[in-house]
């Protein structure tokens, strides 16, 4: 890499690839040290107004420590890229001859000017694959060490973010991270991915509405670390429990879809979530705003076995009405004496409280108990 001071760029060499017109694909080479010195790592997090900023998952430090003792070994091999996505200011030329297959037209080289940054202002380049490896990189002893660089021109956050999620896809990134990601990304996705899009955005609403009875209570990828203690249900356990009731035919969100017109009726499914967990919040007080291990109400299984209850009780209770909350009140009642949250056993079931796990067999047996209790009592009141 060679630098231009009274320009303030960087040039190195690279070879261009032509996937698509408007982003062309580029491949160089640039040293540990240099990597963080011009490219930024955009972690995800949420601004005043709630609005999701960046992608990138939390730093890792063991996984980090563990790649820097790699690093430094004897004979590291390093074939990995890391991607990064480069502002529009980048200029490339390509040099004399230097397509390598004339007909193909697909592919060059020559060399890449990059704008250096500025003090104060953002970085030309920012990682969108390889967050762990950038940070372990600028801790390694061998900070000569080359390392390869697969780089596409981006200057919005949407397309960075849109490429993140397609990229880290098939990896073992943290399921919440990418299931808060998917509301912002607007090209179409993988059919699993968009099924998860519209739970993940209700799931928003019910975290951010300071209406809602989950405010605040929801854990997320971007949860600052000062809320960190009061958020104690985590995104997957909503989201899970929201998307069940939406693509099931049996489920009281369900109704809400216009499969036909692929419309969906967010305002009245908001409506329905807010007076049924606002009446399951009145009904287990002691229970509500714990975490997990306090009470089994605020875990995944407990999330998804009363919401399992919740397509049985709003499949006879109509939102709409005005009397709609106290009468879900009156219905969770019937099962209020028969739930051991926060302690007890549930005798029927063989476990204690708090030896609910978030697991297919438990999360089937508890929503089965709560359902079988709900149907008997109704049947001995009617």
């Amino acid at each position: 890499m060679t630098t231009s001071p009274k320009s303030r760029t960087t040039e190195v060499r690279a070879l261009r690839i032509i996937q698509a017109k408007d982003y062309p694909l580029y491949v160089f080479m640039l040293r540990a040290e240099e990597i963080l010195d011009f490219a930024d790592i955009s972690r995800v997090s949420r601004d005043e107004a709630g609005k999701l900023i960046g992608y990138q998952r939390p730093q890792v430090k063991k996984h980090i420590h563990e790649i820097v003792q790699y690093l430094d070994s004897d004979v590291p091999i390093f074939p990995n890229p890391i991607i990064m996505a480069l502002s529009p200011r980048v200029h490339f030329r390509s040099t004399r001859g230097g397509n390598r297959h004339p007909d193909d037209g697909v592919s060059d080289t020559g060399r890449l000017t990059i704008p250096l940054p500025e003090h104060g202002k953002p970085k030309p380049a920012w990682i969108v694959d390889g967050q762990q490896r950038a940070l372990a990189l600028a801790q390694t002893r061998r900070c000569d060490f080359p390392v390869p660089i697969t780089a596409f021109v981006a200057d919005t956050v949407n397309l960075q973010r849109d490429q993140f999620v397609r990229i880290n896809n098939t990896k073992p990134l943290p399921r919440g991270l990418v299931t808060e990601l998917l509301p912002e990304v607007d090209s179409p996705l993988p059919s699993r991915l968009t099924i998860r899009k519209a739970p993940s955005q209700l799931c928003d609403v019910l975290n951010s509405d300071k209406s809602s009875p989950f405010y605040g209570l929801i854990k997320r990828a971007s949860t600052a670390g000062s809320k960190q203690s009061g958020a104690v249900v985590t995104d997957t356990g909503i989201v899970d429990m929201i998307q069940e009731s939406l693509t099931s035919p049996s489920g009281a969100l369900y109704p809400y879809r216009d499969i036909g017109r692929g419309e969906t009726d967010f305002d009245g499914i908001i409506q329905a979530l807010f007076i049924y967990w606002m009446a399951v919040r009145e009904t287990f007080p002691e229970a509500w705003a714990k975490p997990p291990e306090k009470s089994r109400l605020m875990h995944g299984a407990g999330i998804r076995a009363m919401g399992r209850l919740m397509d049985r009780i709003l499949g006879v209770v109509d939102p709409l009405r005005a009397d709609a909350p106290e009468t879900v009140r009156k219905h969770l009642k019937i099962i209020a004496p028969y739930c051991r949250w926060t302690s007890g056993s549930w005798d029927e079931l063989g476990h204690r409280w708090n030896e609910i796990e978030n697991v297919s067999k438990h999360v089937h047996e508890l929503s089965n108990y709560l359902i079988r209790v709900y149907q008997i009592a109704r049947r001995e009141l009617a």
